[in-house]
């Protein structure tokens, strides 16, 4: 079944994320006969993945992809399967707010570059905290779309690269051009001509950081931290240095304004220095006297 979906997959972007899924599907429903599985068995893989610490919402998506295979088969195959996923799906927690101080981000960088094959999660951690990119934005990134021509430093991400499917250009400050530079001299001693910033010794593409990253996030205490953090930071330290949110938005990729909103409440003084805006040109006794008009009516 997972092959019949896999293959109609192939034109989506996320179809790397879905084998991800279907691996960890496999690895509990695997030697199952499809039709056989039952709402009991839904049930069971969730309390199974609650206990090796995974989020409701990483279950959901991986279940989600179970019940779009099966949706797939019996469209396109007739299979007459039944869909036990459906009504059975966790409730999700509310929207995480795990941000980082530039000092946090520092201390993570410094745990990242004294673990084993630290220097290219160091980079990937600043260039991620710099950028606001998504993992794989930054892991599927190639030479080709790196600009490092003065004034134009900047990354290009195409629309077959992005979550939303529309293509932008990431510019890049003083600490994403340094790590950038880094990788740029790593591949030239290393891997010369390899089309991928993030690469491993033998030239292919860097596939997960996700064992290293929760390494050095434990070494200097930073609990419940995850990769994608490094977006919510990069917005967080945006907002909070008052770049306006339609600016953000742009910057972050977000598909509409209200994305980027859950990130208003990080600026609560902005919100207040509006609002004292409006006191600025009050009309007072003394304005109007000032410029001829007296309490009823215009002077002569």
């Amino acid at each position: 079944m997972m092959v019949e979906y896999l293959r109609g997959s192939a034109h989506l972007r996320s179809l790397e994320t879905i084998k991800y899924q279907i691996g960890n599907l496999r690895r509990y429903f695997g030697g199952v006969e499809i039709g056989k599985i039952s709402g009991a068995d839904i049930k069971g893989y969730i309390r199974h993945r609650q206990d090796q610490g995974r989020a409701n919402a990483t279950i959901n998506r991986e279940l989600a992809a179970l019940s779009s295979a099966i949706n797939y088969c019996n469209k396109e195959w007739e299979w007459g399967l039944d869909n036990p996923v459906k009504g059975r799906l966790t409730r999700e927690a509310r929207h995480r707010e795990r941000y980082l101080t530039r000092g946090e981000v520092g201390r993570l960088v410094t745990a990242a570059r004294q673990q084993r094959h630290g220097d290219v999660l160091a980079d990937f951690i600043e260039l991620a905290a710099h950028t606001g990119c998504r993992r794989g934005e930054l892991l599927g990134l190639e030479w080709s779309r790196v600009s490092l021509d003065p004034g134009k430093e900047s990354l290009t991400l195409l629309s077959s690269h992005t979550k939303s499917g529309k293509p932008r250009t990431v510019p890049l400050n003083s600490v994403a051009q340094a790590a950038v530079k880094r990788r740029l001299a790593w591949r030239a001693g290393n891997v010369p001509g390899c089309p991928w910033v993030f690469a491993r010794a033998d030239g292919e593409p860097v596939k997960s950081l996700r064992a290293g990253f929760a390494q050095a996030a434990k070494r200097v205490r930073l609990d419940d931290l995850r990769i994608h953090d490094l977006r919510h930071t990069a917005a967080s330290w945006l907002v909070s240095d008052g770049v306006p949110l339609e600016v953000i938005k742009e910057l972050l990729g977000h598909s509409s304004i209200t994305m980027t909103e859950r990130y208003a409440h990080l600026a609560p003084q902005r919100v207040r220095e509006a609002v004292n805006r409006l006191s600025h040109n009050l009309v007072t006794q003394d304005n109007l006297v000032s410029i001829g008009i007296k309490q009823g009516g215009i002077k002569s």
